[in-house]
């Protein structure tokens, strides 16, 4: 990958409705050539896909809550039951298995407290936690789903 490909994902994450024509003239390259890149970078799975990104406050889920979770279950069937559980939880936005006192950090997306409320006990009933810690996002100070692009070659 080179700083032309670079560029073009960069370009791409900031508005991927951005026409080709347009990343070519910034690129500097003809619109033919920079089309084969980003359908290259497609094939390669550098580009997964291409999405919309939702005002939350739009849609009524203007309340960002990472939900940190303990458990004293660490089998592979433990596991596989509660991911598949939590996967289907459509509040569930990010879900990581994590190193540390933690063993899971989940975000969620909710209107309210009453909402949250819901989907913490959806939470309770798929498995045996040991300890579930809440903490609710008071202000958004930095949002963005571009990748930095400067470590790939």
């Amino acid at each position: 990958m080179d700083a032309i490909d670079r560029k073009i994902i960069s370009i791409l994450q900031e508005n991927a409705e951005t026409p080709i024509q347009a990343i070519a003239d910034v690129v500097n390259l003809s619109t033919t050539p920079c089309w084969r890149r980003v359908q290259k970078l497609k094939e390669l799975g550098v580009i997964k896909k291409q999405v919309a990104l939702c005002d939350p406050a739009m849609l009524n889920v203007g309340v960002t809550v990472f939900i940190s979770i303990r458990t004293n279950q660490h089998s592979q069937a433990w596991l596989t039951k509660f991911a598949d559980h939590v996967k289907d939880i459509p509040e569930v936005i990010e879900f990581y298995r994590m190193s540390g006192d933690v063993d899971y950090l989940i975000r969620v997306v909710v209107p309210d407290i009453a909402a949250y409320d819901a989907v913490y006990k959806k939470l309770i009933r798929i498995a045996d936690l040991h300890d579930v810690s809440s903490s609710f996002a008071m202000e958004q100070i930095k949002y963005t789903t571009a990748l930095p692009v400067d470590y790939c070659d």
